[in-house]
């Protein structure tokens, strides 16, 4: 029993996580840690507790039989347990590109995939090994996939805006239990299905990474060249003739001179910072990794403490001028 056993857990277990680690390798900006990732996958391995409560629990009270159950009602509790740690990743800018919302969502299902195929391992460790390679190679990759989607998705549609409107989110929601849904219709030809993912998976995720790249590379173009212009201006005496040197000007009405003060200064270590994680990211581009310094780490200190000082009213005050977006939340979070 043992030697089968330890035959079938890597079928089961492993397909999912080597995916996980090609999509890693082939993101060439190094956009998340592994650390971070290995939180995110945790995460994902904790929902299949929360799942097997909830979907009993809706199993019973909806008094459908399983097959019906497991086609409309177990994708939908699922994907939506999944999708809260999705959220709670864009809510707090952890996510900035297409390759890592692609890389998150796909460890979010992984961890959840992974515990999942776990838990039939050790109802079934007897099954055959076709089963395992269904479940392995199609199951878990399944739920990886249409997260890893559902990341691309709401990322597409929110990567211009500061505040997220949650029905954002539907459609790749949608297109997640949809996939789900139409996996679970085929019970009887386990193997096309999981070929079917096989097949349709990797493909779209490597337009998806080639998408990025492109992307990003126009992004740290545009962005640096436009930073590098504002912290020349600050630092020199033509600042006060630009629009946002007016703008702190006009402020002075409304706030008091050491508070205009700590916003110019605000603004100069926020571009500073913007310029340094661009920079990073450039080198990582060309295989360069460079770890942040102290000062650097002292920058975000001060930053925090003009936080505290500008007060919420003045922060608000601040936010035309900044045009803080997700990104540029995004790439100070990579930075610390």
């Amino acid at each position: 029993m043992w030697t089968d056993l330890l035959t079938r857990a890597p079928v089961g277990l492993l397909p999912v996580l080597i995916f996980l680690l090609i999509l890693l390798y082939m993101d060439s900006y190094k956009l998340v840690g592994l650390r971070t990732v290995l939180w995110v996958i945790l995460a994902g391995a904790i929902l299949p507790i929360a799942g097997y409560w909830l979907n009993g629990y809706a199993l019973e009270s909806l008094d459908w039989d399983f097959s019906t159950y497991s086609r409309y009602a177990a994708p939908v509790i699922e994907e939506g347990l999944k999708a809260c740690v999705m959220i709670f990743l864009f809510r707090t800018h952890r996510i900035g590109f297409l390759v890592d919302s692609a890389i998150m969502g796909f460890a979010v299902g992984a961890g959840f995939g992974v515990v999942e195929n776990f838990y039939y391992l050790y109802l079934a460790a007897d099954a055959h090994i076709a089963v395992w390679v269904v479940r392995g190679f199609g199951t878990a990759i399944m739920h990886g996939g249409v997260m890893a989607l559902f990341g691309v998705m709401a990322q597409t549609l929110t990567e211009r805006s500061m505040k997220i409107n949650p029905l954002l989110y539907l459609p790749g929601f949608i297109v997640a239990i949809t996939i789900h849904s139409l996996f679970n219709h085929f019970p009887g030809t386990p193997i096309l299905t999981t070929l079917g993912t096989l097949l349709i998976l990797p493909p779209v995720l490597f337009v998806v990474f080639q998408r990025s790249a492109r992307s990003m590379h126009e992004w740290l173009e545009v962005d640096f060249d436009e930073d590098a212009l504002l912290l020349e201006q600050i630092n020199s005496g033509e600042f006060t003739e630009s629009k946002i040197g007016r703008f702190l000007s006009d402020l002075k009405q409304k706030f008091s001179g050491p508070v205009v003060v700590d916003m110019l200064c605000y603004l100069r270590l926020y571009t500073e910072l913007a310029l340094r994680a661009k920079g990073v990211l450039m080198m990582r581009e060309n295989g360069l990794d460079v770890p942040v310094g102290e000062r650097t780490r002292a920058k975000f200190e001060e930053m925090r403490y003009l936080e505290k000082s500008i007060g919420k009213t003045g922060c608000l005050a601040m936010s035309p001028f900044l045009q803080m977006t997700r990104k540029d939340l995004w790439q100070l979070y990579i930075l610390e």
